[in-house]
C-alpha cells in the first residue's frame, strides 16, 4: 500500500507542467487599489487629526502590606481622558479616578506624567486632572457643540478599551435625551445614546463628530456581559463645557441653591399636591427664605399645614427636587430665577435670588 501512495504521487508530480509549477512556488502579484473612498479618508483624517489629544489613564492606590508595614502602589483600572487645553487640563470621567491615591496620564507619543487632580463633580460624572508637561505634548481638543446634534449623524469614539491604546470606533447617534444615573445616583440629563463600539477603558474618552470636533465624554454601556453590545452613552459637551471651567476655576462644583428641602414623592400624593418640590423645610436667611416660601409643617393640635410646592423654574416645569437641581445648576450664583408656586390650590410666581451652596 505505502509503495502505490509513492507511486501515484510521484506520478502526479511528473504530470505537472514546469510552468506551473513554477508559479505555485512564487508570491502572488498584489493587486493594486484604487484611491481611498471619502468616508475611509475622513476616518483616517480625524483619528489622526485627534488621537494626539487622547490621553492613557492609570489609576494609582496606595497599599501596605500587613506584615511588613510597607507600601506599594496597585493599579486600580485605567481609562481614558483628552486634553483640554495647553495648560495640561485632562478632562476624563469622575469614576476612572474614584478611589484612587493617585494617577498616571499616558500621552499619545507614550511619556508618562503624574497627574494632580483639581476638580471633580460626581453628580456629572466628570473630572479634571493636571499634568505638567511641554505645551507642545498638549494639543487641545476641538470642541463642538450638543445642542444640534441628530440621531443618524455619524460619531467616533477614541479610547483604550482594555488598556488597548489609542483605539477608533464608528457608529452613529443612536437616540437624544437619554437619563443615565451618576456614581452618585443623581441622574444625568440629555445623554447621547450611540453604537459606537464602548468598551470597559473607553471611559473618560471623547465621542466626536464627522468634523474631529468634542460631541460627548463616554461614559457607560448598557450590556449584561460588560462588553459593547451596540448601546453606550457619552455626556454631552454643552453639559462638560459648562461644567469644566467652573472646576478648573474653583476646584469643584459650587451649585446655585435656594436652601430649601423637600419632601418624597408619596408624600405630594398624600397631601394632594400636585407634581414638583414640596417644601419640607426652608433654611432660614436662605434665597427661598427672602422670596416667602413656606414649609409645610403641623400646627399644635398636629393638623397640616399648607406650604409651598414649586412647580416651575423660569416657566420649565419641575417634577421632583432632582429636576430642579439641574435646572439651577445651569445658572449662576446670584441670578435671579422665578418660581412658579402652589399652595393650597393657588399659583402665584415669586423671584428668588441664587445662593451659594457652601
Amino acid at each position: 500500500m505505502r509503495l502505490l501512495t509513492v507511486s501515484l504521487l510521484a506520478a502526479c508530480v511528473a504530470a505537472t507542467p514546469p510552468a506551473l509549477a513554477q508559479a505555485r512556488t512564487q508570491p502572488r502579484a498584489i493587486t493594486p487599489r484604487g484611491p481611498l473612498d471619502a468616508e475611509e479618508t475622513n476616518n483616517i483624517n480625524v483619528f489622526r487629526r485627534t488621537s494626539p489629544s487622547v490621553v492613557h489613564i492609570t489609576n494609582l492606590a496606595y497599599q501596605r502590606d500587613f506584615f511588613s508595614m510597607r507600601v506599594t502602589e496597585q493599579p486600580q483600572g485605567t481609562g481614558t481622558g483628552f486634553i483640554w487645553d495647553e495648560a495640561g487640563h485632562i478632562v476624563t470621567n469622575f469614576h476612572v479616578i474614584q478611589g484612587g491615591d493617585r494617577a498616571t496620564v499616558t500621552l499619545a507619543d507614550q511619556s508618562s506624567y503624574p497627574a494632580r487632580l483639581v476638580g471633580a463633580y460626581p453628580d456629572r460624572d466628570l473630572a479634571v486632572l493636571r499634568i505638567e508637561a511641554p505645551r507642545d505634548k498638549l494639543p487641545a481638543i476641538a470642541v463642538g457643540s450638543s445642542r444640534e446634534l441628530q440621531v443618524g449623524q455619524k460619531v467616533y469614539a477614541i479610547g483604550n478599551p482594555f488598556g488597548l491604546d489609542q483605539t477608533l470606533t464608528t457608529g452613529i447617534v443612536s437616540a437624544l435625551n437619554r437619563e443615565i444615573e451618576s456614581v452618585t445616583r443623581r441622574t444625568i440629563k440629555g445623554a447621547i445614546q450611540t453604537d459606537a463600539a464602548i468598551n470597559p477603558g473607553n471611559s473618560g474618552g471623547p465621542l466626536l463628530d464627522s468634523a474631529g470636533r468634542l460631541i460627548g465624554v463616554n461614559t457607560s454601556i448598557y450590556s449584561p456581559s460588560g462588553a459593547s453590545a451596540g448601546i453606550g452613552f457619552a455626556i454631552p459637551v454643552d453639559e462638560v463645557n459648562r461644567i469644566v471651567p467652573r472646576l478648573i476655576r474653583d476646584g469643584r462644583f459650587i451649585r446655585p441653591v435656594l436652601g430649601v428641602t423637600s419632601g418624597p414623592e408619596n408624600l405630594s400624593k398624600a397631601l394632594g399636591a400636585p407634581k414638583g418640590v414640596l417644601l419640607v423645610n426652608v433654611a432660614d436667611g436662605s434665597p427661598a427664605a427672602a422670596a416667602g416660601l413656606k414649609p409645610f409643617g403641623r400646627d399644635r393640635s398636629g393638623r397640616i399645614v399648607q406650604g409651598d410646592v414649586i412647580t416651575a423654574v423660569d416657566g420649565q416645569a419641575v417634577a421632583d427636587l432632582d429636576d430642579m437641581l439641574s435646572l439651577l445648576e445651569t445658572r449662576q450664583i446670584g441670578d435671579k430665577v422665578t418660581l412658579t408656586v402652589w399652595r393650597a390650590g393657588q399659583t402665584r410666581k415669586v423671584v428668588a435670588t441664587l445662593g451659594s451652596s457652601d
